[in-house]
């Protein structure tokens, strides 16, 4: 658990981006080498003492198209947590990826509203409008796990459906094998769960030399290259409006790099020791992954509902690429709506 003595939240928004880059048009493949060494990316299941924050200023997050949402604060460690908490009736709570925040829900939250749910989407540390530290190796899957669960908590939530995409997947999923007593229905969209056995393909080692290699993450370009067809440049300026210096970007930076890509790596045993909780949810649970995602094919999907003992077969979604939200927010809301109604 991190310690509270840090300074104050800042604003330190700048237009100079030193380390800017853009990514390679192509990713080459290769295997991950043995002799890779998780000290290339440290990880500690105890952040580090945090010595600075960041604030994003309140007017990045004007005239975000379709996001009408009032905020909620939380507060963890001396760090400000932001959340959407929208409707009545029985809570979803929805977790996102990298390099989204709740804005990627906001599609999906009027649909399950209009069904009579309660909506809770939070913005994990360094991220959306939540408060940013500026030292890269704070951020950890424990780290994560830990305010989340403090903020979810906080919330006295019962009878909970987790959904979870992308990095939202082990997070939320983790969170719900944590607490079975919140938790009591599970939605997973486009995800996995990386253990370190086996090898990461050439194109994903590709990508995360590039991180590694460009502190400076151009998010709205690598949000375009997530498109089914295209968002427009609103969409595209609201997904990186969180980040608007070099150094408000130090959790996205992190993300790729905690993916363990070995068995002794951190952060796998806590993957592999939810796969295996999963193996024996009797619970209620829905994989829905659309057809179009280079990340995670129908196939990983497939292999979660065969994985998961209380899901039905795989459910799919066309003309949706890795951020289905993004893509068919409206019908993804409807489905998981839907699902839900069928289990009262």
């Amino acid at each position: 658990m991190p310690t509270s003595s840090c300074s104050a939240p800042q604003d330190r928004s700048s237009p100079n981006r030193p380390g800017r880059a853009s990514p390679p048009e192509s990713w080459p493949t290769r295997a991950v080498p043995s002799w890779w060494s998780p000290v290339t990316s440290p990880q500690t299941r105890n952040p580090s003492p945090l010595t600075e924050v960041l604030r994003t200023p309140e007017e990045a997050f004007s005239g975000l198209p379709d996001y009408p949402f009032e905020p909620n604060y939380f507060e963890w460690n001396g760090i400000r947590m932001h959340y959407l908490d929208e409707g009545a009736g029985k809570p979803v709570v929805l977790f996102h990826g990298e390099p989204t925040w709740s804005f990627l829900y906001r599609k999906v939250i009027p649909p399950l509203v209009d069904a009579g749910y309660r909506c809770i989407a939070p913005d994990y540390v360094g991220l959306g409008k939540s408060d940013k530290p500026v030292d890269d190796a704070f951020y950890t899957f424990d780290m994560h796990t830990e305010s989340v669960t403090a903020l979810l908590t906080s919330l006295e939530l019962t009878e909970a459906t987790v959904v979870g995409q992308d990095w939202g997947g082990p997070i939320g999923l983790r969170f719900a094998v944590e607490h079975p007593e919140i938790v009591t229905r599970l939605v997973v969209l486009n995800t996995g769960l990386f253990s370190g056995h086996g090898s990461m393909s050439e194109s994903w080692m590709a990508f995360r030399d590039w991180v590694e290699r460009t502190p400076d993450l151009p998010v709205d370009l690598l949000m375009s290259r997530s498109e089914a067809h295209p968002w427009g440049a609103d969409v595209l300026a609201a997904y990186g409006a969180p980040f608007p210096s070099v150094d408000h970007k130090a959790g996205i930076r992190r993300f790729p790099l905690m993916v363990p890509l070995q068995a002794n790596h951190p952060g796998a045993a806590e993957m592999l020791g939810v796969r295996e909780q999963l193996a024996s949810w009797e619970k209620p649970a829905y994989v829905l992954f659309s057809t179009g995602d280079p990340i995670f094919s129908t196939r990983t999907g497939e292999r979660l509902a065969d994985l998961i003992p209380g899901a039905g077969p795989l459910d799919t979604i066309n003309d949706a690429a890795h951020f289905l939200q993004e893509d068919r927010g409206e019908e993804v809301g409807r489905r998981i709506a839907a699902w839900l109604q069928s289990l009262e």
